[in-house]
């Protein structure tokens, strides 16, 4: 703990709903980052026409038309090429799942109202659910066990007129509403005038995902408020200096599935504006620092090589973000090929979208896999590398492939192996190895 007064960590808890589908993940990820997979499945990227203006029966001319990308699905029987329309439907919420296997405990108000938020490394919005959703989707909401925030109820709650927000993944799934500020607590540590984006409108994916809104720790440049984009919490904490100078950072260490069990022992947690020394010291490393690339608004850095039992995989120029927000780790084909090469029994599932391997394989069987972080390498946990029961005595695998995107995105799957401190003050990643002795070789539960 941090003998700084007021700064502790704060607890990830598990989501005891989240059940894992390796598929259901990657779709997420393709509605998410929007690529186009490389590997044959059902799930695509297509182009979709929309009318909008005179249109329709009695308007054959005006109107406008717009092009847009959308995440469609071969229907059974499709050719697995097709992009015919008439093959393909949209992808719905029960295609996909919010990647949120973590929560963490947020006060924002006074009184204050606690809500359970998603951290994600690979965003830069703050949003909630709120009380300016309609009646149908709160009742939806507090029948699913979401808490709902009212900003009514709060006297430090302050509008801030003329700002809207909108996320949107692929054509399907969105949330959008409008902006104002209030206290916002996190592990004690109170922020003063924190921008919260309140959701008016969202769709079905975010309704029957977990969670009560989301807590970006990207920077800020790719915040959605519009006109004017708004400060992040780490920001915030940066300019209101409430972490120290020295210490502009935060930390992850995320727990692997077996702490579920044991929501007690701590493993799971975030630290703002200190690193916890223990975890440090009980690695036995010194802390690998290497800079980040800021421009795209991610926690980006030079990952040129990948090592499976031994053997590198070259890739000259690669680049890598650290994404919380990102269950899996996607990396480029030929990554993807090696990894897979070295677990015998292992195949591509076309019906999956994914790779599979015998659920029976031991961790004696199972490969060494390490990917660089600037100039050292950092493995993934063995028990991480199969994700969730695929049925038919496999194991769909944690790390997959990255399809067009031109980096890898190193999730949970990669995370887990480590503690992570996000540097923002110096903009750098650092990291070092998780201790042996919290990590188990027993595969994932299905």
């Amino acid at each position: 703990m941090s003998s700084l007064q007021g700064l502790q960590r704060v607890k990830l808890v598990h989501n005891k709903k989240y059940k894992r589908s390796g598929p259901k993940s990657y779709v997420y990820l393709l509605q998410k980052w929007g690529f186009e997979p490389t590997m044959p499945g059902p799930y695509f990227q297509m182009q979709k026409v929309t009318q909008s203006g005179k249109h329709g029966h009695f308007h054959k001319f005006g109107g406008k038309a717009t092009t847009h990308r959308v995440l469609a699905k071969r229907k059974p029987g499709a050719a697995s090429g097709s992009t015919a329309a008439a093959d393909t439907g949209e992808v719905t919420a029960d295609d996909q799942q919010n990647d949120s296997e973590y929560l963490c405990p947020v006060q924002i108000g006074t009184p204050a109202q606690t809500l359970m938020l998603d951290f994600d490394t690979g965003s830069a919005d703050l949003w909630v659910w709120s009380t300016e959703l309609s009646s149908s989707i709160q009742s939806q909401g507090k029948s699913a066990g979401h808490t709902i925030y009212n900003p009514a109820s709060s006297s430090t709650y302050k509008k801030q007129s003329g700002s809207t927000w909108k996320i949107s993944y692929g054509d399907s799934s969105s949330a959008s509403g409008d902006v104002g500020t209030d206290t916002v607590s996190i592990g004690g540590l109170a922020i003063q005038n924190q921008a919260v984006e309140l959701a008016k409108t969202m769709s079905d994916q975010f309704i029957q995902g977990a969670g009560d809104g989301l807590l970006g720790l990207a920077f800020g440049t790719i915040n959605t408020v519009t006109p004017t984009s708004v400060q992040t919490p780490v920001e915030n904490m940066i300019s209101q200096q409430d972490i120290p100078k020295t210490a502009e950072l935060f930390t992850a260490n995320l727990g692997s599935w077996r702490d579920a069990n044991e929501p007690d022992k701590g493993v799971s947690f975030y630290t703002f504006g200190y690193i916890d020394q223990d975890v440090v010291k009980a690695s036995g490393q010194e802390i690998a620092w290497t800079p980040v690339d800021s421009s795209q608004g991610f926690w980006m850095f030079n990952s040129e090589s990948a090592v499976i039992n031994g053997t590198p995989v070259q890739q000259s120029g690669n680049t890598a973000i650290a994404d919380t927000g990102t269950t899996l780790a996607l990396v480029s084909d030929d990554v993807c090929k090696a990894i897979y090469a070295a677990i015998p029994g292992s195949t591509y599932d076309n019906t999956q979208q994914g790779y599979v391997f015998p659920s029976s394989t031991t961790a004696d069987k199972l490969p060494t896999v390490t990917f660089a972080v600037g100039d050292n390498q950092f493995a993934v946990q063995k028990e991480d590398l199969g994700f969730a029961d695929a049925g038919n005595g496999m194991v769909y695998g944690g790390i997959q492939s990255r399809g067009t995107m031109t980096f890898d995105i190193l999730g949970d799957t990669f995370l887990k192996g480590i503690y992570a401190i996000f540097d923002q003050g110096n903009t750098r990643f650092g990291a070092v190895t998780r201790p042996e002795t919290t990590q188990n070789t027993s595969a994932p539960p299905s």
